[in-house]
């Protein structure tokens, strides 16, 4: 069917005009990488062995955070036939014939001749999904899953493959699974969803807009991009946590039915966008957590060391380009007209910056194209690149097959710096520490409780022993007070009785008897006398018995009133120590809040500490002509989030920390024991250092002494590392760069150069004394302490980003010369000449790599500018340089300079007449 001003989606369902933006999200942390053989910038490739992933060794860890060279990887895959081809050209041969043992493929031109082409896999018609997965996408998932980021590619005619090599679903036949769905089984069951974190974000890059496939609504995307850092990201774009396989295919089911599509004459379902799956995956590094003793008070108890668990951060970018057409053949018009022009500006714009990365050009057009500034990270990033292109075997489209192919050759030179990336969890360190504190807090609160409670408990016994005491004494005492009255009264009433009764006796018997019977009334008497005497003494005895019972008693009773007296005071002991207990709980209560600000301080710290090393360690790796690998840009807010499950937090920036920490103390660490302590605060000086607000302050509070006398003092290579680094940032200042002269910062720098092995360092050393060297007044000074020749004897190492640096420092010194010349306040021969520097320069005056270029290309120039160094240049054959340089440049400005220079040397123009060269 014809193409019409509407278009589809996958699903069926019309939609008018709709927006996308989407980028890949260019974040790398290194430590090691994936190893692969580099393919020659031209002449006949050589197919690597192994799969297309490459054949290397997996991430190993290392101090710095170099990165580690891998060749983006290329295979070609054949479409079979289709039916329509079958038909229209039964009577003509393939235009392409496959050598996959040989990995090479033959392009006909003609019936008797063919272009060879070699790739690092050639798949043929008859290959399995499983097959092209297991050798285009496996290896870089596997690169994912260790902690870098990868990227698989398709690219090719429109209706050649691309989509069923990548987003096939597989429902129906599980063997036709693309590569999508059996990446995300890989990943799936590498991770775990306990501690490791999936999501998912797809995205289709229509008519230069990127929209939410996820979320149509969701139509015109930005792309943010770190001017620090240069990552690019699309925080604007829906981010899917992935908990199984089932949910992942509805994603992909969801974003292929919002996709654009339309019938043409080349492929009745043709992509009209560019598709963009990215997978993120976080997981934890195990077996990196340790814990330390310490002492609280009394208690000796384990806790958990304050370095947060370790998480690897990486992203799996899986790109299904729009196919390329031509207009006449796919018989576009109307809207999906402009598509068609849409997609191959794009696809054009990618081309051309694949083109400047293989030749290694100055500038790569990367901004031209939204899908270039997406694939930034892809192509000469920090990721792993797998590309497969994508071929029909149809004579008729033989030209299209050809620019195919040859987009895969350019994209086999192009080299990217395969970087790891670790950081801190410090969400989960916060959490782990929160819930210690909570257990803690609990603890204590259980124990207190238990505490009042027994004390209550004690309290309330003793009270209720005293007062059964003191009821059981009472009943005691009335009870024998009411016995012995009981008993005395008893013993009154029957002597009473007794007495009676006798005397009514002695009565009647002294009536009865008469006178004569007193003799025997006397003795009755008597009798009864000492009767009633023994009774009296009987009862004596018994109220002295009772007595003493009595006195037996109230002894008791005293013992009990002193043992509640003793109960008294414990009671009143007790309530002292419950006051006592109060006011420890009040004490632990003001140090719980003075340990959670420590705790709240010390996490701020250890955040921007950490962030400091992480992002010093990356900038090391840049090189800028005016401050060293970054420097100048290492300190900003920290501005990504942490844990997503926890929420935004705002990081504690620089200024936050000035405030908090001082820069004072920040100095002193630069003198304590510790090496990792004096590490990490010699980063923080040089994080502030690469701010000019703070130079004058880091001056003034005698930093620059400190970091001076850390290179004679240190003998750790990554503290003279930063402090070199932190040095070049201060020389950009001129009162800096006298200081630094006076304080004998250039025989330092010499001796660290001296002595150093690391590229990073001794670039960082040539960084400063280049700094140093655009300084008119210091230059015999300089000179006279050894900085040309500590700059000359770096060269040995032979590292690009230190050549670079040495090159810039003979550039700022032979422009002072060439100034202090013009002025009349030098005479004589150059001091680099002098110094022997000459003959280097014409070495590497056509050096390939082009700040090593540009800067002696200068230096050269402002040399030959002073007639007296003329005879010099010319025995040395700087002549022919600067005659090449004046026709050759790729700069102008530079170009000019050196012809005016020629020109206005009368001994340059009779050298170039004797030669008969026309200048």
């Amino acid at each position: 069917m014809a193409a019409s001003g509407g278009y589809n989606y996958r699903d069926g369902t019309q939609r008018s005009s709709h927006k996308v933006d989407r980028p890949l999200s260019l974040n790398s942390n290194p430590k090691s990488s994936v190893k692969s053989k580099a393919l020659p910038a031209s002449g006949p490739r050589r197919n690597s062995t192994g799969s297309i992933g490459g054949g290397g060794a997996g991430p190993a860890t290392s101090k710095n955070d170099t990165g580690v060279p891998g060749r983006v990887r290329v295979a070609v895959r054949l479409r079979p036939r289709n039916a329509e081809e079958m038909v229209a050209d039964a009577d003509f041969a393939d235009c392409v014939e496959l050598q996959p043992e040989l990995k090479r493929l033959k392009l006909r031109k003609n019936n008797w001749d063919t272009d060879t082409y070699e790739f690092d896999e050639v798949l043929t018609e008859f290959a399995s999904q499983k097959r092209v997965y297991e050798v285009v996408a496996k290896p870089v998932v596997e690169s994912v899953l260790e902690g870098y980021n990868g990227t698989v590619m398709a690219y090719g005619q429109t209706g050649t493959g691309k989509t069923y090599t990548l987003g096939r679903l597989g429902e129906e036949d599980t063997a036709a699974r693309g590569i999508m769905v059996r990446a995300m089984e890989d990943i799936l069951a590498d991770v775990s969803l306990e501690s490791d974190s999936l999501s998912v974000s797809y995205l289709q890059l229509y008519m230069e807009t990127i929209q939410d496939l996820l979320d149509p609504a969701n139509d015109n995307i930005s792309i943010v991009e770190d001017p620090k850092t240069g990552d690019v990201s699309v925080p604007g774009a829906s981010l899917v946590e992935i908990r199984d396989h089932q949910s992942f295919v509805e994603l992909l089911r969801l974003g292929e039915a919002h996709r654009f599509a339309t019938n043409t004459k080349l492929n009745t379902e043709s992509s009209r966008s560019h598709a963009i799956l990215m997978v993120n995956v976080k997981k934890s590094v195990k077996g990196r957590d340790s814990a330390l003793p310490s002492q609280n008070g009394n208690n000796s108890h384990m806790v958990k060391s304050l370095k947060p668990p370790v998480v690897r951060k990486s992203k799996l970018v899986v790109v299904d380009l729009a196919g390329s057409e031509r207009i006449d053949k796919s018989g576009a018009e109307g809207h999906t007209l402009e598509e068609a022009k849409s997609i191959n500006l794009s696809l054009s714009a990618l081309g051309k910056c694949i083109n400047a990365l293989a030749e290694n050009s100055a500038h790569v057009p990367v901004r031209d194209s939204k899908l270039t500034r997406l694939l930034r990270d892809s192509f000469g990033g920090t990721a792993r690149t797998s590309l497969v292109i994508t071929i029909g075997p149809s004579p008729r489209h033989r030209g299209e097959t050809a620019s195919t192919i040859m987009f895969g050759q350019r994209a086999m030179k192009v080299e990217n710096m395969l970087k790891l990336k670790e950081e801190f969890d410090y969400k989960s360190l916060a959490r782990r520490l929160d819930i210690q504190l909570d257990k803690l807090i609990a603890e204590h609160e259980r124990q207190q409780k238990a505490f009042e409670d027994e004390i209550e408990r004690i309290t309330i016994e003793a009270q209720n022993r005293i007062s059964e005491v003191e009821r059981n004494y009472a009943d005691g005492l009335e009870k024998e007070r009411v016995k012995y009255q009981k008993d005395y009264m008893e013993s009154i009433k029957k002597l009473e009785e007794q007495l009676v009764m006798n005397q009514k006796k002695h009565g009647s018997e002294k009536i009865t008897n008469g006178p004569e019977d007193d003799g025997s009334n006397v003795t009755t008497i008597k009798e009864s006398c000492r009767v009633h005497v023994e009774e009296i003494d009987d009862l004596k005895k018994l109220f002295q018995k009772e007595t003493l019972l009595r006195k037996a008693a109230e002894e008791e009773v005293q013992n009990l009133k002193i043992q509640l007296a003793q109960w008294k005071r414990s009671e009143a002991a007790g309530n002292s120590e419950i006051l006592k207990l109060r006011k420890m709980l009040e004490d632990e209560e003001h140090q719980k809040e003075k340990l959670e600000g420590e705790i709240a301080t010390l996490h701020s710290q250890l955040l921007q500490l950490s962030f400091e090393a992480n992002e010093t360690s990356q900038r090391l790796d840049r090189n800028e002509p005016g401050k060293v690998g970054g420097l100048e840009s290492l300190m900003t807010q920290v501005r990504h989030p942490q844990l997503k499950d926890s929420g935004n937090e705002e990081k504690t920036s620089i200024a936050k920390l000035f405030e908090q920490v001082g820069l004072q103390k920040i100095l002193s660490l630069l003198e304590a024991e510790d090496n990792d302590v004096r590490i990490h605060a010699v980063k923080v000086v040089a994080n502030l250092a690469a701010e000019e607000a703070n130079q004058e302050k880091i001056v003034e509070a005698g930093g620059l002494t400190s970091l001076l006398m850390l290179l004679k003092s240190s003998e750790d290579e990554t503290i003279h590392r930063v402090a070199a680094g932190a040095i070049a940032n201060l020389a950009m200042n001129e009162t800096n760069q006298e200081l630094i002269m006076t304080q004998g910062g250039i025989s330092l720098l010499s001796m660290t150069a001296a002595n150093g092995e690391d590229p990073q360092t001794l670039r960082m050393v040539a960084g400063a004394i280049a700094n140093l060297c655009g300084n008119d007044k210091l230059q015999s000074k300089l000179r006279g302490e050894g900085g040309i020749k500590a700059l000359l004897g770096m060269v040995r190492c032979g590292h690009p980003d230190v050549l670079a640096q040495v090159a810039r420092g003979i550039a700022n010194f032979a422009k002072c010369e060439s100034r202090a010349s013009t002025q009349g306040t030098k005479t004589g021969r150059s001091l680099l000449i002098e110094d022997g520097a000459l003959s280097w320069i014409v070495q590497n005056a056509n050096n390939d790599a082009s700040p090593i270029r540009r800067h002696i290309e200068l230096a050269l120039c402002h040399l030959a500018q002073h007639e007296v160094n003329a005879k010099d240049m010319i025995s040395t054959g700087a002549l022919w340089e600067l005659v090449r340089i004046s026709r050759d440049c790729s700069r102008e400005d530079i170009r000019t300079l050196a012809y005016r220079t020629l020109t206005s040397s009368p001994t340059f123009q009779a050298e170039l007449r004797r030669l008969r060269i026309d200048n």
